[in-house]
């Protein structure tokens, strides 16, 4: 079987198999699945859920219900499958067997994904590590595999297979030597986020589900121009970017991949580095789509990956980061449930309803991000000489001047006094000076 194009004519199949607890229902899975399948460029001819009694372990689904895909392929001229499953590499093959199509996965459809959306250095070789991990258990016997393995980096028409991709023994050779370039990388970006906690001015990172519009928002509060499309997964590299907040002189505001439920176990190891700037932020804002129906399982999902991370403390829940709630895509609301959003973020100082698309709500989102910051700042007050230009002039950088005056000349000459406003990482900072 050649390779598939973007542009391919799919069938998206969602198994929902008995005695399984998924995250979502079956119709959202089957939403979600498509939107991946979508984010990749391929056409969903047709899409269904198909219940599973039984897990079959050669094929997963029961022979009559392979009969029914191969039909509905020939009805929709389907080139290829999509499985929202893990399937094993036996069920994979026979799977393309029976159907004489294309077969992946969930796990190899977010690859592909990942593949085509990472810019980073970092972004790279988590995809590539991700890749080999996946596909080093795909290989057929030794002799076989330069004509059965799939194509090289990705499946959809990647750039072609390579001998050091095809042996195991050399895969796991390059996933040795991938591992110490990660390894150098992070600790390359340890380093700069060291010198960010060593800057005066706070990070806030903006979390949420894959698709809930985090980089619009971002494009919209920074005028940058990060790939923000209606597309699962259209950000994959954590980007960051300056931005001024009432009562704050400057921020660093991360925009991170999104989450997604059930994330394949190699890519939660491999992408768990893109999420480690949350960790380091001073405020996190979860976005999130209030017109998605799932949205409040969202949500679950994306608390559990911060839990995780530490961000939330397990045992009382509480945060140990605060966490302020943004109601994205306001504008796709009917009216009715948009005044009831309304009236709920309004009674609640952790919410704030916006349109990232339209601007609506973005003012008072950027006066409570601010008001967030600034609520855990002190007022000091500092003499110093007037001859001190250095400290002078950072404090009229970084501080809120609420008073200045000139004192009486002292022993260093003359003495100016300074009433100024800081929060813990400024004060930090300026007593370091």
């Amino acid at each position: 079987m050649g390779e598939v194009s973007r542009g391919a004519r799919a069938l998206v199949v969602c198994p929902d198999i008995r005695g399984v607890s998924y995250d979502l229902d079956s119709q959202s899975r089957l939403e979600e699945a498509e939107g991946l399948a979508l984010a990749i460029g391929i056409v969903v001819a047709d899409s269904f859920v198909l219940p599973v009694r039984d897990v079959k372990p050669n094929l997963l689904f029961g022979s009559g219900q392979v009969e029914n895909i191969r039909i509905a392929c020939d009805q929709n001229e389907a080139e290829l499958v999509v499985v929202d499953g893990a399937l094993s590499p036996i069920q994979q093959r026979n799977l393309e067997d029976k159907l004489a199509r294309k077969v992946i996965d969930r796990t190899g459809l977010i690859l592909e994904i990942f593949g085509e959306r990472a810019a980073t250095a970092e972004g790279r070789l988590q995809v590539e590590l991700a890749h080999l991990d996946y596909q080093q258990s795909r290989l057929v016997r030794s002799w076989t595999h330069l004509e059965r393995q799939r194509g090289g980096f990705g499946f959809l028409g990647g750039p072609g297979e390579t001998q050091i991709e095809a042996d195991r023994r050399m895969i796991r050779q390059r996933m040795g030597r991938l591992r110490k370039e990660l390894e150098q990388v992070r600790k390359t970006r340890g380093l700069h986020r060291e010198r960010r906690e060593r800057a005066p001015w706070p990070v806030i990172a903006l979390v949420g589900y894959t698709n809930a519009g985090k980089s619009t928002l971002f494009n919209r509060l920074t005028g940058a121009e990060v790939m923000a499309e209606d597309l699962l997964f259209a950000t994959l590299d954590p980007t960051m970017r300056a931005i001024a907040l009432p009562g704050v002189e400057k921020a660093i505001l991360s925009d991170t991949v999104g989450f997604i439920s059930d994330l394949p176990t190699q890519l939660v190891a491999a992408f768990r580095a893109t999420l480690e700037e949350v960790t380091a932020a001073d405020l996190i804002c979860h976005v999130r789509d209030m017109s998605n129906p799932s949205a409040e399982a969202q949500k679950v999902q994306v608390l559990n990956v911060l839990r995780e991370l530490g961000v939330i403390n397990s045992e009382e829940g509480s945060e140990a980061i605060p966490i302020l709630e943004v109601w994205n895509k306001w504008d796709l609301l009917d009216e009715e449930a948009a005044e009831e959003l309304g009236g709920l973020s309004q009674a609640s100082e952790d919410v704030v309803a916006v349109s990232a698309l339209s601007g609506e709500g973005v003012p008072q989102f950027l006066d409570r991000v601010g008001e967030i910051l600034t609520s855990r700042a002190t007022v000091r007050r500092f003499e110093l000489p007037a001859s001190d230009g250095r400290r002078i002039a950072w404090l009229h950088a970084h501080g809120d001047i609420l008073e200045e005056e000139a004192l009486e000349e002292g022993p260093q000459g003359p003495m100016r006094s300074f009433t100024v406003r800081l929060n813990p990482k400024e004060l930090g900072q300026f007593e370091s000076l």
